[in-house]
Protein backbone atom coordinates (compact mmCIF):
# COMPACT_ATOMS: atom_id res chain seq x y z
CA UNK A 1 0.00 0.00 0.00
CA UNK A 2 1.51 3.09 -1.19
CA UNK A 3 1.00 6.29 1.07
CA UNK A 4 -0.07 9.61 -0.92
CA UNK A 5 -0.52 12.17 1.79
CA UNK A 6 0.52 10.77 4.55
CA UNK A 7 2.71 13.29 5.77
CA UNK A 8 0.49 16.34 4.75
CA UNK A 9 -2.58 17.32 7.66
CA UNK A 10 -6.09 17.10 6.91
CA UNK A 11 -6.81 20.93 7.65
CA UNK A 12 -9.11 22.65 5.22
CA UNK A 13 -12.61 22.71 5.92
CA UNK A 14 -16.17 23.04 3.67
CA UNK A 15 -15.94 27.20 3.66
CA UNK A 16 -12.17 27.13 3.15
CA UNK A 17 -12.86 24.32 0.20
CA UNK A 18 -15.62 26.35 -1.36
CA UNK A 19 -13.11 29.19 -1.04
CA UNK A 20 -10.32 27.28 -2.88
CA UNK A 21 -12.45 26.92 -6.14
CA UNK A 22 -14.37 30.05 -6.49
CA UNK A 23 -11.18 31.98 -4.95
CA UNK A 24 -8.94 29.43 -7.82
CA UNK A 25 -11.75 30.77 -10.52
CA UNK A 26 -12.19 34.31 -10.56
CA UNK A 27 -9.39 36.05 -11.60
CA UNK A 28 -8.76 38.23 -14.43
CA UNK A 29 -11.30 36.76 -16.87
CA UNK A 30 -14.46 38.12 -16.30
CA UNK A 31 -12.75 41.66 -16.10
CA UNK A 32 -10.74 41.09 -19.11
CA UNK A 33 -12.72 38.08 -21.26
CA UNK A 34 -16.05 40.15 -21.88
CA UNK A 35 -14.81 42.51 -24.30
CA UNK A 36 -13.10 39.80 -26.61
CA UNK A 37 -16.30 38.22 -26.22
CA UNK A 38 -18.43 40.69 -27.95
CA UNK A 39 -15.65 41.55 -30.11
CA UNK A 40 -16.06 37.63 -31.28
CA UNK A 41 -19.31 37.37 -30.88
CA UNK A 42 -21.38 41.04 -31.18
CA UNK A 43 -24.53 40.59 -30.25
CA UNK A 44 -25.97 40.64 -26.27
CA UNK A 45 -27.98 36.93 -27.31
CA UNK A 46 -24.66 35.23 -28.87
CA UNK A 47 -22.39 36.83 -26.04
CA UNK A 48 -24.47 35.92 -23.03
CA UNK A 49 -25.24 32.53 -24.88
CA UNK A 50 -21.15 31.64 -24.94
CA UNK A 51 -21.48 32.68 -21.02
CA UNK A 52 -24.09 29.88 -20.34
CA UNK A 53 -23.07 27.30 -22.20
CA UNK A 54 -19.69 27.83 -20.73
CA UNK A 55 -21.46 27.39 -17.30
CA UNK A 56 -23.27 24.47 -18.39
CA UNK A 57 -20.21 22.60 -19.59
CA UNK A 58 -18.10 23.33 -16.67
CA UNK A 59 -21.01 22.35 -14.34
CA UNK A 60 -21.33 18.95 -16.49
CA UNK A 61 -17.56 18.45 -15.40
CA UNK A 62 -17.72 19.65 -12.03
CA UNK A 63 -20.74 17.38 -11.13
CA UNK A 64 -18.55 14.16 -12.80
CA UNK A 65 -15.40 14.99 -10.84
CA UNK A 66 -17.49 15.27 -7.76
CA UNK A 67 -18.22 11.62 -7.67
CA UNK A 68 -14.22 10.69 -8.49
CA UNK A 69 -13.45 12.73 -6.51
CA UNK A 70 -15.01 11.68 -3.74
CA UNK A 71 -13.91 7.80 -4.48
CA UNK A 72 -10.33 9.43 -5.16
CA UNK A 73 -9.93 12.09 -1.78
CA UNK A 74 -5.84 12.38 -2.45
CA UNK A 75 -3.70 15.43 -3.29
CA UNK A 76 -2.88 15.70 -6.31
CA UNK A 77 -6.38 15.18 -7.76
CA UNK A 78 -6.65 15.04 -11.67
CA UNK A 79 -3.25 12.99 -11.22
CA UNK A 80 -4.83 10.47 -9.42
CA UNK A 81 -7.81 9.79 -11.43
CA UNK A 82 -6.17 9.58 -14.41
CA UNK A 83 -3.21 6.75 -13.14
CA UNK A 84 -5.98 5.55 -11.71
CA UNK A 85 -8.25 5.45 -15.00
CA UNK A 86 -5.38 5.16 -17.71
CA UNK A 87 -2.28 3.85 -15.86
CA UNK A 88 1.15 5.58 -15.05
CA UNK A 89 2.01 6.97 -18.28
CA UNK A 90 -1.30 9.20 -18.75
CA UNK A 91 -0.81 10.18 -15.57
CA UNK A 92 2.77 11.37 -15.87
CA UNK A 93 2.17 13.51 -19.13
CA UNK A 94 -0.54 15.30 -17.49
CA UNK A 95 2.36 15.82 -14.90
CA UNK A 96 4.71 17.20 -17.73
CA UNK A 97 2.05 19.06 -18.97
CA UNK A 98 1.77 20.89 -15.70
CA UNK A 99 5.54 21.21 -15.55
CA UNK A 100 6.12 22.51 -18.66
CA UNK A 101 2.94 24.54 -19.61
CA UNK A 102 -0.22 24.77 -18.03
CA UNK A 103 1.21 25.95 -14.48
CA UNK A 104 3.75 27.84 -15.31
CA UNK A 105 1.25 29.54 -18.08
CA UNK A 106 -1.56 29.38 -15.65
CA UNK A 107 0.54 31.42 -12.67
CA UNK A 108 2.51 33.70 -15.39
CA UNK A 109 -0.27 34.93 -16.75
CA UNK A 110 -2.50 35.80 -12.91
CA UNK A 111 0.68 37.76 -12.23
CA UNK A 112 1.38 39.01 -15.00
CA UNK A 113 -2.54 40.99 -14.71
CA UNK A 114 -2.16 41.85 -11.23
CA UNK A 115 1.17 43.88 -12.13
CA UNK A 116 -1.22 45.26 -14.95
CA UNK A 117 -3.77 46.82 -12.53
CA UNK A 118 -1.51 47.44 -9.71
CA UNK A 119 0.28 49.74 -11.78
CA UNK A 120 -2.69 52.06 -13.07
CA UNK A 121 -3.07 52.59 -9.38
CA UNK A 122 0.15 53.93 -9.01
CA UNK A 123 -1.45 56.21 -12.55
CA UNK A 124 0.77 53.98 -15.06
CA UNK A 125 -0.99 53.09 -18.04
CA UNK A 126 -0.56 50.52 -21.39
CA UNK A 127 1.54 53.43 -22.91
CA UNK A 128 3.98 54.44 -20.14
CA UNK A 129 7.53 53.71 -21.38
CA UNK A 130 8.19 50.22 -20.18
CA UNK A 131 4.69 49.35 -18.96
CA UNK A 132 5.10 45.76 -20.19
CA UNK A 133 8.84 45.18 -17.96
CA UNK A 134 7.70 46.92 -14.63
CA UNK A 135 4.70 44.74 -15.18
CA UNK A 136 6.58 41.66 -15.17
CA UNK A 137 8.40 42.87 -11.71
CA UNK A 138 5.44 43.44 -9.83
CA UNK A 139 4.49 39.94 -11.48
CA UNK A 140 7.66 38.71 -10.11
CA UNK A 141 6.67 40.20 -6.56
CA UNK A 142 3.47 38.96 -6.21
CA UNK A 143 4.60 35.44 -7.30
CA UNK A 144 7.13 35.46 -4.67
CA UNK A 145 4.72 36.70 -2.01
CA UNK A 146 1.97 33.65 -2.59
CA UNK A 147 4.82 31.37 -2.76
CA UNK A 148 6.32 32.38 0.28
CA UNK A 149 2.62 31.94 1.81
CA UNK A 150 1.95 28.65 0.96
CA UNK A 151 5.23 27.59 1.83
CA UNK A 152 4.86 28.51 5.18
CA UNK A 153 1.91 26.70 6.08
CA UNK A 154 -1.81 25.07 4.80
CA UNK A 155 -3.78 27.47 7.34
CA UNK A 156 -1.52 30.71 6.22
CA UNK A 157 -2.44 29.90 2.45
CA UNK A 158 -6.20 29.01 2.95
CA UNK A 159 -6.44 32.05 5.16
CA UNK A 160 -5.46 34.65 2.25
CA UNK A 161 -7.55 32.70 0.01
CA UNK A 162 -10.33 32.93 2.30
CA UNK A 163 -9.84 37.14 2.71
CA UNK A 164 -9.18 37.69 -0.86
CA UNK A 165 -12.35 35.60 -2.26
CA UNK A 166 -14.69 37.41 0.14
CA UNK A 167 -13.04 40.80 -0.97
CA UNK A 168 -13.10 39.71 -4.92
CA UNK A 169 -17.13 38.57 -4.66
CA UNK A 170 -17.80 41.31 -2.83
CA UNK A 171 -15.96 44.04 -4.98
CA UNK A 172 -17.97 42.16 -8.53
CA UNK A 173 -21.40 42.63 -6.37
CA UNK A 174 -20.64 45.67 -5.69
CA UNK A 175 -20.35 46.88 -9.50
CA UNK A 176 -23.46 44.41 -10.51
CA UNK A 177 -25.62 46.33 -7.62
CA UNK A 178 -25.15 49.75 -9.13
CA UNK A 179 -25.61 48.56 -12.61
CA UNK A 180 -28.41 47.10 -11.66
CA UNK A 181 -29.78 50.01 -9.97
CA UNK A 182 -28.04 52.85 -11.47
CA UNK A 183 -28.40 51.95 -15.45
CA UNK A 184 -31.67 49.86 -14.78
CA UNK A 185 -33.73 52.77 -16.34
CA UNK A 186 -31.68 53.03 -19.70
CA UNK A 187 -29.96 49.40 -19.85
CA UNK A 188 -32.56 47.46 -21.35
CA UNK A 189 -32.38 49.41 -24.66
CA UNK A 190 -28.73 47.40 -24.84
CA UNK A 191 -30.46 43.79 -24.93
CA UNK A 192 -31.84 45.02 -28.04
CA UNK A 193 -32.32 43.76 -31.07
CA UNK A 194 -31.20 40.54 -29.48
CA UNK A 195 -29.25 38.42 -32.11
CA UNK A 196 -27.81 41.22 -34.96
CA UNK A 197 -27.16 39.96 -38.65
CA UNK A 198 -23.47 38.68 -37.97
CA UNK A 199 -23.04 38.17 -34.96
CA UNK A 200 -22.90 34.42 -34.43
CA UNK A 201 -20.58 31.62 -36.60
CA UNK A 202 -20.14 28.39 -35.28
CA UNK A 203 -16.26 29.24 -35.34
CA UNK A 204 -16.45 32.11 -33.67
CA UNK A 205 -18.58 30.66 -30.59
CA UNK A 206 -15.88 27.47 -30.26
CA UNK A 207 -13.22 30.42 -30.49
CA UNK A 208 -14.85 32.53 -27.57
CA UNK A 209 -15.42 29.28 -25.71
CA UNK A 210 -11.87 28.66 -25.28
CA UNK A 211 -11.76 32.44 -23.74
CA UNK A 212 -14.38 31.37 -21.38
CA UNK A 213 -13.20 28.61 -20.23
CA UNK A 214 -9.97 30.50 -19.14
CA UNK A 215 -12.43 32.83 -17.27
CA UNK A 216 -14.05 29.45 -15.74
CA UNK A 217 -11.10 27.63 -15.35
CA UNK A 218 -10.22 26.60 -12.04
CA UNK A 219 -13.80 25.05 -11.03
CA UNK A 220 -11.50 21.36 -10.39
CA UNK A 221 -8.55 23.08 -8.35
CA UNK A 222 -10.09 21.98 -5.38
CA UNK A 223 -9.17 17.96 -6.34
CA UNK A 224 -5.38 18.87 -6.05
CA UNK A 225 -5.82 19.30 -2.23
CA UNK A 226 -8.35 16.45 -1.64
CA UNK A 227 -5.63 14.84 0.84
CA UNK A 228 -5.49 17.90 2.64
CA UNK A 229 -9.33 18.22 3.49
CA UNK A 230 -11.26 17.36 6.40
CA UNK A 231 -13.75 14.49 5.45
CA UNK A 232 -12.68 14.42 2.03
CA UNK A 233 -15.42 12.08 0.32
CA UNK A 234 -17.99 14.25 1.41
CA UNK A 235 -16.07 17.69 1.81
CA UNK A 236 -14.35 17.44 -1.83
CA UNK A 237 -17.73 17.17 -3.45
CA UNK A 238 -19.78 19.73 -1.85
CA UNK A 239 -16.93 22.19 -2.61
CA UNK A 240 -16.90 21.59 -5.96
CA UNK A 241 -20.21 21.62 -6.66
CA UNK A 242 -21.16 24.82 -4.29
CA UNK A 243 -18.19 26.95 -5.50
CA UNK A 244 -18.58 26.28 -9.55
CA UNK A 245 -22.55 27.06 -8.90
CA UNK A 246 -21.40 30.28 -6.90
CA UNK A 247 -19.19 31.63 -9.63
CA UNK A 248 -21.35 30.64 -12.89
CA UNK A 249 -24.01 33.07 -11.04
CA UNK A 250 -21.32 35.65 -10.63
CA UNK A 251 -20.12 35.95 -14.31
CA UNK A 252 -24.09 35.34 -15.96
CA UNK A 253 -24.74 38.98 -13.62
CA UNK A 254 -21.47 40.95 -13.78
CA UNK A 255 -22.31 40.44 -17.67
CA UNK A 256 -25.89 41.42 -17.52
CA UNK A 257 -24.33 44.29 -15.57
CA UNK A 258 -21.90 45.18 -18.10
CA UNK A 259 -24.42 45.02 -20.51
CA UNK A 260 -26.81 47.07 -18.81
CA UNK A 261 -24.50 49.80 -18.62
CA UNK A 262 -22.95 49.66 -22.48
CA UNK A 263 -24.09 48.11 -26.05
CA UNK A 264 -22.27 44.86 -27.20
CA UNK A 265 -20.44 47.76 -29.52
CA UNK A 266 -19.27 49.75 -27.30
CA UNK A 267 -18.00 46.94 -24.77
CA UNK A 268 -16.03 45.21 -27.62
CA UNK A 269 -13.84 48.68 -27.85
CA UNK A 270 -12.78 48.80 -23.53
CA UNK A 271 -10.02 46.18 -22.68
CA UNK A 272 -10.81 47.27 -19.00
CA UNK A 273 -14.67 47.12 -19.17
CA UNK A 274 -15.29 46.52 -15.41
CA UNK A 275 -13.20 49.79 -14.78
CA UNK A 276 -14.87 51.82 -17.91
CA UNK A 277 -18.25 50.55 -16.45
CA UNK A 278 -17.40 51.93 -13.11
CA UNK A 279 -16.53 54.99 -14.25
CA UNK A 280 -19.30 55.96 -16.07
CA UNK A 281 -21.19 54.78 -13.15
CA UNK A 282 -20.19 56.84 -10.10
CA UNK A 283 -17.10 58.22 -11.39
CA UNK A 284 -12.88 58.07 -10.30
CA UNK A 285 -13.25 56.86 -7.36
CA UNK A 286 -15.06 53.76 -9.03
CA UNK A 287 -12.07 53.00 -11.31
CA UNK A 288 -10.14 52.95 -8.24
CA UNK A 289 -12.84 50.83 -6.62
CA UNK A 290 -12.61 48.32 -9.18
CA UNK A 291 -9.01 48.12 -10.05
CA UNK A 292 -8.06 47.30 -6.35
CA UNK A 293 -10.69 44.80 -7.13
CA UNK A 294 -9.14 42.94 -9.77
CA UNK A 295 -5.58 43.76 -7.93
CA UNK A 296 -6.90 41.39 -5.01
CA UNK A 297 -8.72 38.81 -6.96
CA UNK A 298 -6.02 37.74 -9.55
CA UNK A 299 -3.85 37.82 -6.10
CA UNK A 300 -6.18 35.51 -4.28
CA UNK A 301 -6.50 33.39 -7.85
CA UNK A 302 -2.63 33.51 -8.01
CA UNK A 303 -2.52 32.10 -4.55
CA UNK A 304 -5.19 29.49 -5.38
CA UNK A 305 -2.77 28.29 -7.98
CA UNK A 306 0.25 28.08 -5.67
CA UNK A 307 -1.77 26.46 -3.37
CA UNK A 308 -3.32 23.44 -5.61
CA UNK A 309 -0.99 22.92 -8.14
CA UNK A 310 2.26 22.04 -5.81
CA UNK A 311 0.56 18.82 -4.85
CA UNK A 312 0.43 17.56 -8.06
CA UNK A 313 3.91 17.39 -8.65
CA UNK A 314 3.84 15.72 -4.57
CA UNK A 315 1.78 13.26 -5.68
CA UNK A 316 4.16 12.48 -8.84
CA UNK A 317 7.14 12.62 -7.08
CA UNK A 318 6.08 10.20 -4.47
CA UNK A 319 4.95 7.30 -7.05
CA UNK A 320 8.36 8.01 -8.13
CA UNK A 321 7.31 9.67 -11.55
CA UNK A 322 8.91 12.80 -10.50
CA UNK A 323 12.27 14.02 -9.07
CA UNK A 324 11.87 12.77 -5.17
CA UNK A 325 12.30 16.21 -3.71
CA UNK A 326 9.15 17.18 -5.11
CA UNK A 327 7.94 14.67 -2.51
CA UNK A 328 9.49 16.45 0.06
CA UNK A 329 7.59 17.88 3.38
CA UNK A 330 8.37 20.83 5.15
CA UNK A 331 9.25 19.07 8.80
CA UNK A 332 7.77 22.94 10.93
CA UNK A 333 4.84 23.94 7.53
CA UNK A 334 4.00 20.71 6.65
CA UNK A 335 3.70 21.77 3.26
CA UNK A 336 5.19 20.84 -0.08
CA UNK A 337 7.49 23.02 -0.12
CA UNK A 338 10.36 22.17 -2.43
CA UNK A 339 7.02 21.67 -4.65
CA UNK A 340 5.89 25.23 -4.19
CA UNK A 341 8.73 26.87 -4.89
CA UNK A 342 9.19 25.11 -7.91
CA UNK A 343 5.65 26.15 -8.83
CA UNK A 344 6.17 29.62 -8.02
CA UNK A 345 10.30 29.81 -9.90
CA UNK A 346 8.52 28.26 -13.53
CA UNK A 347 5.68 31.06 -12.91
CA UNK A 348 8.36 33.77 -12.83
CA UNK A 349 10.38 32.06 -16.09
CA UNK A 350 7.04 32.09 -17.98
CA UNK A 351 6.48 35.60 -17.27
CA UNK A 352 9.96 36.71 -18.12
CA UNK A 353 9.37 34.77 -22.00
CA UNK A 354 6.39 35.95 -22.22
CA UNK A 355 7.01 39.19 -21.69
CA UNK A 356 10.30 39.80 -23.97
CA UNK A 357 8.56 37.59 -26.80
CA UNK A 358 4.89 39.12 -26.73
CA UNK A 359 4.90 42.32 -25.11
CA UNK A 360 1.22 43.57 -24.12
CA UNK A 361 0.03 40.69 -25.82
CA UNK A 362 1.69 38.22 -22.76
CA UNK A 363 -1.58 37.85 -20.98
CA UNK A 364 -3.70 36.55 -24.34
CA UNK A 365 -0.04 34.18 -25.14
CA UNK A 366 -0.41 32.85 -21.69
CA UNK A 367 -3.51 31.99 -21.87
CA UNK A 368 -4.46 30.26 -25.01
CA UNK A 369 -1.67 27.96 -23.99
CA UNK A 370 -2.97 26.94 -20.20
CA UNK A 371 -6.51 26.39 -22.19
CA UNK A 372 -5.63 24.43 -24.82
CA UNK A 373 -3.47 22.34 -22.82
CA UNK A 374 -5.87 21.50 -20.02
CA UNK A 375 -9.09 20.60 -22.02
CA UNK A 376 -7.17 16.94 -23.27
CA UNK A 377 -6.32 16.14 -19.24
CA UNK A 378 -10.15 17.89 -18.30
CA UNK A 379 -11.77 15.64 -21.20
CA UNK A 380 -10.21 12.56 -19.51
CA UNK A 381 -10.67 12.94 -16.17
CA UNK A 382 -14.54 13.41 -16.41
CA UNK A 383 -14.92 10.39 -18.45
CA UNK A 384 -13.19 8.30 -16.02
CA UNK A 385 -16.27 8.00 -13.89
CA UNK A 386 -17.03 4.92 -17.10
CA UNK A 387 -13.87 3.38 -16.62
CA UNK A 388 -14.73 2.98 -12.82
CA UNK A 389 -17.83 2.32 -13.06
CA UNK A 390 -16.84 -0.30 -15.35
CA UNK A 391 -14.13 -1.83 -12.75
CA UNK A 392 -15.92 -1.17 -10.23
CA UNK A 393 -15.08 -3.29 -7.06
CA UNK A 394 -12.07 -4.93 -6.00
CA UNK A 395 -11.30 -4.47 -1.48
CA UNK A 396 -11.66 -1.20 0.25
CA UNK A 397 -8.52 0.78 1.04
CA UNK A 398 -6.80 0.65 4.32
CA UNK A 399 -7.37 4.17 6.36
CA UNK A 400 -8.34 7.33 4.37
CA UNK A 401 -4.86 9.00 3.52
CA UNK A 402 -3.87 5.34 1.49
CA UNK A 403 -3.82 5.50 -2.22
CA UNK A 404 -3.14 2.31 -3.85
CA UNK A 405 -0.08 1.25 -5.75
CA UNK A 406 -0.96 0.77 -9.58
CA UNK A 407 -2.84 -1.88 -10.47
CA UNK A 408 -3.37 -2.81 -6.94
CA UNK A 409 -7.80 -3.45 -6.30
CA UNK A 410 -9.47 -0.46 -4.89
CA UNK A 411 -13.32 -0.25 -4.16
CA UNK A 412 -14.88 2.18 -6.41
CA UNK A 413 -17.32 3.51 -3.82
CA UNK A 414 -18.43 7.51 -4.19
CA UNK A 415 -20.12 9.57 -1.67
CA UNK A 416 -22.04 10.93 -4.88
CA UNK A 417 -23.33 9.87 -7.97
CA UNK A 418 -23.25 12.32 -11.39
CA UNK A 419 -26.97 12.57 -11.91
CA UNK A 420 -28.03 12.43 -15.25
CA UNK A 421 -25.77 9.73 -16.34
CA UNK A 422 -24.19 8.75 -19.06
CA UNK A 423 -25.53 12.39 -20.50
CA UNK A 424 -23.26 14.57 -18.16
CA UNK A 425 -19.89 13.19 -18.71
CA UNK A 426 -20.68 12.97 -22.76
CA UNK A 427 -21.68 16.53 -22.71
CA UNK A 428 -18.43 17.49 -21.29
CA UNK A 429 -16.60 15.53 -23.24
CA UNK A 430 -18.01 16.29 -26.57
CA UNK A 431 -17.64 19.79 -25.73
CA UNK A 432 -13.93 19.66 -25.37
CA UNK A 433 -13.38 17.84 -28.24
CA UNK A 434 -15.50 20.57 -30.19
CA UNK A 435 -12.95 23.19 -28.74
CA UNK A 436 -9.82 21.42 -29.75
CA UNK A 437 -11.23 20.79 -33.23
CA UNK A 438 -12.09 25.08 -33.56
CA UNK A 439 -8.72 25.82 -32.36
CA UNK A 440 -7.25 23.33 -34.89
CA UNK A 441 -9.45 24.70 -37.65
CA UNK A 442 -9.02 28.11 -37.07
CA UNK A 443 -6.06 29.97 -38.69
CA UNK A 444 -4.81 32.75 -35.94
CA UNK A 445 -4.99 29.46 -33.63
CA UNK A 446 -3.74 26.73 -35.53
CA UNK A 447 -0.06 26.91 -35.06
CA UNK A 448 -0.68 27.63 -31.16
CA UNK A 449 -2.34 25.29 -31.07
CA UNK A 450 -0.11 22.46 -32.72
CA UNK A 451 2.88 23.55 -30.57
CA UNK A 452 0.87 22.96 -27.02
CA UNK A 453 0.26 19.61 -28.43
CA UNK A 454 3.49 18.80 -29.53
CA UNK A 455 4.54 19.94 -25.93
CA UNK A 456 2.29 17.38 -24.50
CA UNK A 457 3.45 14.44 -26.67
CA UNK A 458 6.93 15.28 -26.07
CA UNK A 459 6.48 13.82 -22.55
CA UNK A 460 5.72 10.40 -24.18
CA UNK A 461 9.79 9.62 -24.87
CA UNK A 462 10.67 11.35 -21.68
CA UNK A 463 8.61 8.82 -19.74
CA UNK A 464 10.22 6.16 -21.49
CA UNK A 465 13.41 7.09 -21.34
CA UNK A 466 13.31 8.62 -17.59
CA UNK A 467 10.86 7.58 -15.25
CA UNK A 468 9.78 4.17 -16.54
CA UNK A 469 12.95 2.97 -15.54
CA UNK A 470 12.71 4.36 -11.59
CA UNK A 471 8.64 3.67 -11.15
Amino acid sequence: MKTASSHLVRQIGLASGVAVVVGSTIGSGIFKTPSRIATSLPGPLPMLMVWVVGGLIVLCGALSLAEVGSAYPYSGGLYVYLREAYGRQIGFLFGWAQLMLLRPAGVGALAIVCGQYALRLVGLTDDSPNFAWYTAGFAFVAIALVTGANIAGVKFGTFIQNITTVAKSAGLLVLIVLALVLAGSTGGAHFTPAAPAGSFSFSAFGLALVSILWAYDGWADGTYVGGEMKDPSRTLPRAILIGTLAVIALYLLANVAYLMVFDVQQMSKSGMIAATAMEKLVGSWGVLFITATVVISTLGTLNGTVLTSPRVFFALAEDKLFFPSLASVHPKFKTPHVAVALCGALGASYVVVATFLTKSKAFEALTDAFVIGIVPFYALSVISVFVFRRRQGGKPLVGEDSLPAEGEPHQYAPTTRVPLYPLLPVVFAAACAFLLGASLLDAGSRVPTLITLGVLVAGIPVYRLIFRRTA
